[in-house]
């Protein structure tokens, strides 16, 4: 698992953030749960179950593509300094993150992408 774990984060979070803006993301206002209805800001849906009808409410457009964004600078920290070619070689001519020296990918990256271990395209260790 090398850079394939990048390519295939910015993917998925290409794919919420098109989601998001789908759904007016950029201009719903915050969507709210109100018992067993969802106002969206532009219409409201009931029948959820109150605790459902939360849920729904915490993944607003507005708030996901805040999220994408807040991953993409975690990505763009944890970076790879490769052992071959850097400026300042990794101790044991390993491949680190050039945020926290750990090995890369850190565990801040597999962090990020272990929500997604179900989806069909994630890169499994060799």
């Amino acid at each position: 698992m090398s850079q394939e774990l990048v390519t295939f984060l910015n993917a998925r979070l290409d794919e919420e953030a098109d989601l998001a803006r789908r759904c007016d993301g950029d201009g719903c206002g915050e969507w709210t749960a109100h018992g067993h209805t969802v106002d969206f800001g532009q219409g409201e849906l009931s029948g959820f179950h109150p605790t459902i009808a939360l849920h729904v409410a915490l993944h607003d457009p507005a708030r996901v593509l805040r999220e994408v964004e807040a991953k993409r600078r975690v990505l763009a920290r944890h970076v790879l300094s490769p052992a071959a070619g850097d400026p300042e070689l990794p101790w044991d001519n390993r491949d680190d993150c050039q945020f926290d020296g750990e090995t890369w990918p850190c565990d801040d990256l597999l962090d990020l992408a272990s929500p997604y271990a179900d989806h069909p395209d994630y890169p499994r260790r060799a």
